[in-house]
């Protein structure tokens, strides 16, 4: 026994005097700390050409987002509910419990669920309403024709210009419509007012990609339930070590993440629209052209046309430069990657500890790459159903790759 503590003893010492390979943990631009969110948890962000700042908080991803949808930030702490208080207050609440089951509301000119915000050149922002909120025990409503919309408003007047609500054969009542790009140019649509892009990630399972002709006001879907807008069977994934499971309702048992197609990018000015699924690591693209066709073939060109550019890490959101990069979140690693379409390759851009479910990114014109940490794997809708989230959640930016800007199509 003496002779074992000796030796036990010999080898503490002997790994105390020498240098042994560990991960560093960080690498990359150090994060920079933009703004504190000490109440609601927010989603998504998109910045101006001024360099105003705004944020999504979605009632479907936590009941408790109640007081508004959208916000614009106005100091280090601070958030102003925008365009107006108004707009953020649906009479009566989001939720309409005179139906059975209670439903999403159907008010077109109130906020009821927003998951996205997006700026455009013009400089609108535009807002992704998905009429499904959360009721206070946790259970997702369904939508009601009226909810579901695209909203733009002018950050100059703060007026809203435009309202499209969208019809139920292109956001179905279970549809968990999620992420939105714009692309405004004028040759794409015989309006010559641009298209919408969206990701419908429901994790009922129905999922696809929805298109909106702006100037028209029609939508439609494509890929409807393909393999590549759908979760991955028996998918897992840890963050900071904690095992992510899915809880589709209160009280069900956890399930592997069914949630599909999510983060959406542009690469080549428009004419390939890249998409993540958060149930995969996989990142998947095609040329926007097949989704813009309504044809009776199109569906079938649709599919034949999709790329798989195999795995990229385990993400939500993704952003787009003018070097064609795709940034992607990759919860495990604590890490932002970066896609590089050129010769197909994923390489980590930054890593901190402090990275962990990065929801939704952002360029702005001063080429930063903003980013929204709200540790979204510890809410109740994941195992074990209980709320483990720390406050404040967190916008971080940092300096983007290789001095890429912002994109014209966003």
């Amino acid at each position: 026994m003496k002779a074992f503590a000796a030796v036990f003893v010999g080898l503490c010492a002997l790994a105390g005097a020498q240098t042994v390979a560990q991960d560093p943990g960080r690498s990359g631009p150090p994060l920079e700390t933009v703004h504190l969110f000490y109440g609601q948890m927010p989603n998504a962000v998109a910045v101006n050409k001024a360099g105003r700042i705004f944020c999504s908080y979605p009632s479907g991803l936590d009941h408790n987002n109640t007081a508004f949808q959208v916000a614009e930030l106005t100091g280090n702490t601070t958030e102003t509910p925008y365009p107006n208080a108004a707009i953020n207050s649906p009479p009566g609440g989001a939720i309409n419990y005179t139906t059975y089951p209670p439903t999403g509301v159907n008010y077109n000119n109130y906020f009821i669920n927003v998951m996205s915000v997006a700026v455009d050149p013009l400089e609108r922002l535009w807002i992704l309403d998905n009429g499904r909120p959360l009721t206070p025990n946790g259970t997702l409503v369904e939508a009601s024709y009226g909810g579901p919309k695209l909203v733009a408003v002018n950050t100059t007047s703060n007026q809203v210009v435009l309202t499209i609500p969208l019809p139920t054969n292109a956001a179905y009542p279970d549809s968990y419509l999620n992420d939105v790009r714009i692309d405004l140019r004028p040759n794409i649509t015989a309006s010559a007012k641009g298209v919408a892009y969206i990701t419908d990630s429901s994790s009922e399972g129905r999922n696809g990609l929805v298109i909106v002709d702006i100037g028209a006001q029609k939508a439609w879907r494509h890929l409807d339930g393909f393999t590549a807008v759908r979760a991955q069977q028996q998918f897992f994934r840890q963050v900071w070590g904690e095992p992510v499971y899915y809880i589709e309702s209160p009280g069900q048992p956890y399930l592997y993440d069914p949630t599909g197609a999510d983060g959406l990018g542009f690469t080549n000015d428009g004419d390939v629209l890249y998409w993540s699924v958060t149930g995969s690591r996989y990142l998947y693209s095609i040329e926007t052209s097949y989704l813009r066709n309504q044809g009776k073939a199109s569906e079938v060109r649709a599919q034949a046309a999709v790329v798989n550019h195999g795995q990229k890490g385990s993400s939500d959101g993704l952003m787009q430069d003018t070097n064609n990069y795709i940034y992607a979140g990759s919860f495990e690693q604590n890490a932002i990657n970066v896609f590089n379409p050129a010769n197909g390759s994923v390489s980590t851009y930054v890593r901190d500890p402090r990275i962990g479910w990065t929801d939704s990114m952002w360029i702005s014109n001063e080429k930063y790459l903003y980013f929204i940490e709200n540790q979204l794997w510890r809410t109740p809708t994941y195992y074990p159903g209980t709320d483990r989230r720390v406050k404040p959640y967190t916008l971080y930016r940092v300096p983007t790759a290789d001095g890429g800007s912002r994109v014209s199509p966003m």
